[in-house]
C-alpha cells in the first residue's frame, strides 16, 4: 500500500506564488515519474508538469517558466513551485506516482485558488 500525503495549496492573488508538495510513503520498491496534473471544474484533468527518475522534465505550455517541478527521491517527494499565479491556474492539484512495477498511485488533491 502506498500513501500520497499533498499539502501546500490554498488561497493566493493573481501574481501570487505557492509550493506543493506531494509525499508517498508505504510499500514503495522504487519511484519512476511523480507528476503533477490538475482538474478546473468543468473540466477535465490535465497534465501540469512531470518529472522521471533521470531528471527530465516536461511542461504544459500554459506553465511553461511559471512552474517548476522537482523532486527529492531520497525522500519520495515531489514539489511544484508556481509563480506568477493567474485566475485561470485555479484547480485541484494532484501528485501522480509511477513505480517501477508500473503501479501508479494519486493523491487526494489539495485546492489552489488565485483570486483577487
Amino acid at each position: 500500500q502506498v500513501q500520497l500525503v499533498e499539502s501546500g495549496g490554498g488561497l493566493v492573488q493573481p501574481g501570487g506564488s505557492l509550493r506543493l508538495s506531494c509525499a508517498a510513503s508505504g510499500s514503495i520498491f522504487r519511484i519512476y515519474d511523480m507528476d503533477w496534473y490538475r482538474q478546473a471544474p468543468g473540466k477535465q484533468r490535465e497534465l501540469v508538469a512531470a518529472s522521471t527518475l533521470g531528471g527530465s522534465t516536461n511542461y504544459a505550455d500554459s506553465v511553461k517558466g511559471r512552474f517548476t517541478i522537482s523532486r527529492d527521491n531520497a525522500k519520495n517527494t515531489v514539489y511544484l513551485q508556481m509563480n506568477s499565479l493567474k485566475p485561470e491556474d485555479t484547480a485541484v492539484y494532484y501528485c501522480k506516482v509511477t513505480t517501477a512495477r508500473g503501479y501508479v498511485y494519486w493523491g487526494q488533491g489539495t485546492q489552489v485558488t488565485v483570486s483577487s
